[in-house]
């Protein structure tokens, strides 16, 4: 384990580890009462530190085993020259199940708990119960110690990358929610645009001009009336700008029939057994109002999801209709239909068909959904066509 990893509560424990490992190693090198058993509790200590202080026996699990195998081996030996030796077996045991695959750790903390007891009886120990109780209870103190941190792990850590995934989510739906605000906000703004300034500044110019026919040829207010007009015919051009720089980014880069014909296009990274859209456009296609084009794109957008989201169709059908009088929008799928008399306001913050209408509505038009079970959907909208489009 990386040591920049650890908590303060494993900080302490591993230096606990180590301290009883010392002192586990100091008795035995006290209690062997010779020198072969001074040198071979040395040379184990020397062994632990040159693993506890290698990089690469905490990274690599080769490593680990091929260092546990030098410690075990340096312990055997020590355990044949005093039987002190087997109480090393404890420090031992919590080794072996951190650093070896739990399939390996339980089998060489068992052999680790044979070679205690049978030392402890090579010895001539007398036999009683506590020879064999004794290894084998460390060893199952160590187990369940050692599994059970294991399991809180885990699920400490399932729980930090929930709660990490959780985060990233309110933060991407906080994106997601200030982007719709700010083009809520441009539609807004554009048609508060389109329907008072730039309806104004028309309306002054047409006054300007029918009075600037009226005024005679040498009157001396036809020259401040046409300076009037020319400025309220650039204030115009500016906010007609603003509208269109205000408008919805779809339409940015190209016209209305372009952008509904994106709309059909297959979204990359979405499953390909959605409907099949396709769009077309009848009669001879006019310039709209850019209140109108957000509009029928707006209408066309949220349709168009409602299809995919909810009607499990396999066809859908954008139509875009310019006639003498009004433009209209019909969006039709194959799906499963419903009744639009149960339809009730989305809980989800959806589009919905009430604001689709209420859309339609506010610029006159007409919005009208014919569906019923089985039978699939079809969303018409008609907007009149102002004068002079």
């Amino acid at each position: 384990m990386d040591p920049r990893s650890l908590t303060p509560a494993l900080r302490a424990l591993r230096l606990c580890l180590h301290l009883l490992m010392a002192g586990l190693l100091v008795l035995a090198a006290v209690r062997a009462d010779s020198v072969s058993g001074t040198v071979a509790a040395a040379v184990m200590g020397a062994v632990y530190a040159a693993g506890s202080y290698l990089p690469s026996v905490r990274s690599s699990q080769r490593a680990a085993a091929l260092w546990l195998g030098v410690l075990g081996a340096s312990w055997l030996g020590l355990l044949w020259l005093t039987p002190e030796a087997l109480w090393l077996a404890f420090p031992l045991y919590f080794l072996q199940l951190h650093l070896l695959p739990t399939r390996w750790s339980l089998p060489v903390v068992a052999l680790t708990a044979g070679a205690a007891i049978l030392s402890y009886v090579g010895h001539g120990a007398p036999l009683n119960p506590g020879v064999f109780i004794g290894p084998l209870l460390g060893a199952a103190v160590a187990v369940a110690t050692v599994l059970g941190y294991q399991a809180l792990y885990r699920e400490s850590e399932r729980r930090r990358r929930l709660i990490e995934e959780l985060i990233e989510t309110r933060a991407e739906l906080a994106a997601a929610e200030r982007h719709a605000g700010t083009l809520a906000e441009r539609e807004r703004l554009a048609r508060e645009i389109h329907d008072t300034l730039a309806q104004g500044l028309s309306s002054i110019q047409l006054l300007l001009r029918a009075a600037e026919r009226l005024l005679p040829p040498d009157s001396p207010a036809a020259g401040h009336i046409g300076r009037a007009r020319e400025a309220a015919q650039d204030n115009l051009a500016e906010a007609r700008r603003f509208v269109r720089a205000l408008s919805p980014p779809d339409l940015e880069h190209g016209s209305l029939a372009a952008a509904l014909e994106r709309l059909c296009e297959p979204v990359p990274g979405l499953p390909a057994d959605g409907p099949r859209v396709r769009f077309s456009v009848s009669g001879t296609p006019v310039e709209l109002p850019t209140p109108y084009e957000v509009a029928l794109l707006r209408i066309a957008q949220s349709a168009l999801a409602n299809t995919v989201r909810h009607a499990s169709a396999s066809r859908a059908e954008i139509t875009l209709s310019f006639m003498d009088a009004s433009v209209t929008l019909d969006v039709v799928d194959d799906g499963r239909g419903f009744d639009p008399g149960s339809v009730r306001p989305s809980s989800d913050g959806g589009f919905g068909l009430p604001a689709m209408r209420s859309r339609a509505e506010s610029l006159g038009g007409s919005f009208a959904v014919e569906s019923a079970p089985g039978q699939g959907t079809a969303v018409a909208v008609s907007l009149p066509l102002p004068d002079g489009a």
